[in-house]
């Protein structure tokens, strides 16, 4: 794949169900995915472990919407323990900014004294999110982030929260893998929804909603 291409193109790859990745970030190009089981998170029934609860609701993070998203792609492809290489290009970042210019990719992200701690990053289109990556510099402020993430999108009506695979740390949130078939009947239905996604919703509403979890 090469720098032909273009966001557009992204948004239908993303409503196909496809997802672009790097194999580092010294690759210039890029591949499509398709997995087969596809990760998902339902919103409906998401866990929140109790521990994590007390701290999303303790106020010891900030937590926004879309203050830096480019500084989240950073800190998202930076090399961390566990994780030493990303597959957040050049490319990649330069597209995702360029989506998120246009009002489809967004950022949660978490801070502290001023500094970015902890975020996530991903596409929004009708009522579908599909999360791409996430960093934590501090511990739990990325759970922090997909928490208010998962109350965003229950309280605008998303109905497909796509994790591309599934994982085991997903999997305490209630993750699962599901047949590619299933997913992409989900999706269809998701993206021929209106635009779901809120920018400004009141920080009382959504301690409710997590509350509610």
């Amino acid at each position: 794949m090469t720098q032909n291409l273009t966001p557009q193109i992204m948004l239908g790859a993303y409503a196909a169900g496809l997802f672009p990745m790097a194999s580092d970030a010294a690759d210039k190009t890029l591949r499509w995915y398709d997995p087969d089981p596809r990760g998902i998170l339902p919103l409906d029934h998401f866990h929140l472990p109790r521990r994590l609860r007390r701290t999303v609701l303790s106020g010891q993070f900030d937590v926004c919407v879309d203050k830096d998203f480019p500084a989240v792609m950073r800190a998202c492809a930076a090399p961390a323990p566990g994780r030493e290489t990303t597959w957040i290009n050049g490319e990649i970042y330069r597209l995702f900014c360029a989506l998120h210019g246009m009002g489809f990719s967004h950022s949660v992200e978490c801070w502290q004294n001023g500094k970015l701690v902890g975020g996530l990053y991903g596409v929004a289109l009708g009522g579908a999110f599909f999360g791409e990556s996430m960093f934590s510099r501090v511990t739990d402020a990325s759970k922090v982030a997909l928490v208010h993430l998962v109350a965003r999108l229950r309280l605008c009506g998303f109905i497909v929260l796509d994790t591309q695979f599934g994982t085991e740390h997903l999997a305490r949130f209630g993750g699962e893998e599901i047949p590619a078939a299933a997913y992409k009947a989900m999706l269809e239905k998701a993206v021929s929804m209106q635009p779901r996604w809120q920018q400004n919703i009141p920080a009382d509403v959504l301690e409710a909603e997590i509350r509610s979890m």
